[in-house]
């Protein structure tokens, strides 16, 4: 038996992840493990928790207020080890978090083949998202198998001098995610009687690094167009960043059509954001994850590392600019035809069988299989 860890420590890895560890646990000749960093400690547990899942080995390396540079600092020698006692064959790593870069770098030092779920996505600025674009090409460069969620991030890859022959075309697996868990759980009561009695959700997230020094713009921004809107009722599950809080807090605490709750478990999330009639984001899954479900998608970002959404019509990117982002919402709120249009729009992400074929390529690696054909978007 090949012994495949999957490493990651944030929210996201772990709910893009789950549906690539049962499919590793279906295929012949394959034994997953999960390895944890505890990178996000408190928003990890409740995602694992989703699906079930529980670390085989756990770093823990959160503390308060961390820098990336302590937290590289902790991660690299403590996950070679770990990788060493757990005998690795290969090691899974997903998107772009300092997990992410810092295990592959791990385990390339340990020469330890790494498979990389995400690859390919490019903003194409160093700084947005911060420090997320370094992060994925760095990545890029260590990895042995690419699994690419789009023909245009497999482009990406190829331009950059990786070969045909480890590169896999698969699909996104956070539609894998969000279906399986949308499709099982209930809305929080409360929200559903706010459904119940006509009116509409609104979600929105934000707390991306490089949007932390105009977030009280952007806070201020969101706080006039909920109150342009009323009869809507807005949820925003704020990050435990204290930067983040502090800067949302004194803007969009007192209004009451503003509900700021803490960060959701993906339970909660997933059928959240099936329920919204829209969702403001400068997070990079919640984009993948509304096109998944037919959700219109302002992005609160001047760049995209997913294009793909943008040309499809379901993402539209509203920037950082206060001032802007007031503008882009009150437009798409102000007209429901366009927000239709946005959720008839194609989901360029994916099939739901993503984690499959990155199973069944894993496999194709060790020589337990046919090589999986590409998703043809």
């Amino acid at each position: 038996m090949k012994k495949i860890i999957l490493a990651f420590g944030t929210r996201p890895e772990a709910t893009k992840m789950a549906p690539v560890y049962a499919a590793l646990k279906e295929q012949s000749g394959l034994a997953p493990k999960i390895l944890s960093t505890g990178q996000q400690r408190e928003q990890l547990d409740g995602a694992l928790a989703a699906f079930g899942l529980t670390p085989d080995e756990d770093l823990q390396v959160m503390t308060q207020r961390q820098t990336l540079a302590d937290l590289a600092g902790r991660i690299i020698p403590q996950a070679g080890k770990k990788l060493r006692e757990m005998e690795a064959d290969m090691v899974l790593v997903h998107g772009d978090t300092a997990t992410t870069f810092c295990v592959a770098l791990s385990a390339f030092y340990e020469g330890i083949p790494v498979g990389h779920v995400e690859a390919g996505l490019r903003s194409g600025s160093l700084s947005e998202p911060f420090p997320e674009e370094a992060n994925r090409r760095l990545t890029s460069v260590l990895s042995t198998l690419d699994f690419a969620p789009t023909a245009g991030a497999a482009d990406n890859l190829k331009r950059e001098g990786k070969p045909d022959t480890g590169i896999f075309v698969t699909g996104q697996t956070a539609v894998d995610a969000v279906r399986m868990v949308a499709g099982r759980a209930a809305l929080r009561p409360s929200w559903q009687a706010k459904l119940d009695a006509g009116q509409k959700l609104v979600t929105i997230t934000m707390h991306r690094r490089e949007n932390l020094p105009v977030m009280p713009e952007l806070a201020r921004a969101l706080a006039d167009v909920a109150r342009a809107h009323p009869e809507l009722h807005f949820i925003y599950p704020v990050h435990l960043n204290p930067a983040v809080q502090e800067a949302v807090r004194p803007a969009l605490g007192e209004l009451p059509n503003v509900e700021l709750t803490e960060p959701l478990d993906y339970q909660d999330m997933a059928p959240l954001m099936a329920a919204s009639e829209l969702l403001a984001t400068d997070s990079g899954g919640l984009q993948e994850e509304g096109a998944a479900l037919g959700v219109p998608v302002a992005v609160l970002r001047n760049v995209t590392e997913r294009p793909e959404g943008v040309a499809a019509g379901v993402l539209k990117l509203a920037g950082n600019d206060g001032a802007q982002v007031k503008a882009v919402l009150l437009d798409l709120l102000g007209n429901p035809a366009i927000l239709e249009q946005m959720r008839r729009a194609r989901n360029p992400y994916g099939d739901g069988q993503a984690a499959g074929r990155i199973a069944q390529a894993v496999a194709w690696h060790f020589g337990l299989g046919e090589r999986p054909e590409n998703w043809a978007g």
